[in-house]
């Protein structure tokens, strides 16, 4: 009988978490399919994209590059509130301004990845014969 009793309300309060929580993890499985579709699909178109390289280097450049952050503060000369963009320790007026500050440094940092790759790919040399030798 205790047995019983366990199991229903083992599977009651299942039933209670799926309710609660199911919709979250269904959007969230929805979300993760839906990310896993969107890479399939520019790998595939990739494949025929002879400058894919460059874009996914530019990627990752500005994945290593941090984000623009808005602040709110108030003007020095009027005391109205203003918005003001801050990139690496710098303000800026417009956000244009800081997102041509921002692309500056993602060029610097892919240029610079493009600058050390002869000197990786040297350090690397083919074995010939897969190694075997």
């Amino acid at each position: 009988m205790f047995w019983n009793l366990f199991n229903t309300t083992l599977l009651i309060a299942a039933g209670l978490m799926a309710y609660r929580f199911g919709p979250r993890v269904i959007a969230a499985i929805k979300r993760f399919d839906e990310g896993n579709r969107k890479r399939i699909e520019q790998e595939r178109s990739d494949r025929g994209d002879r400058l894919a390289h460059f874009r996914h280097t530019m990627d990752i450049a500005s994945e290593q590059v941090e984000e623009i952050a808005e602040i709110a503060t108030s003007d020095m000369r009027t005391g109205l509130p203003v918005t003001l963009f801050l990139f690496e320790g710098e303000t800026f007026a417009s956000r244009d301004e800081a997102e041509q500050a921002r692309a500056r440094k993602v060029y610097v940092t892919a240029h610079a990845f493009y600058a050390e790759l002869p000197i990786a790919l040297s350090e690397h040399k083919p074995r010939g014969n897969l190694g075997r030798e």
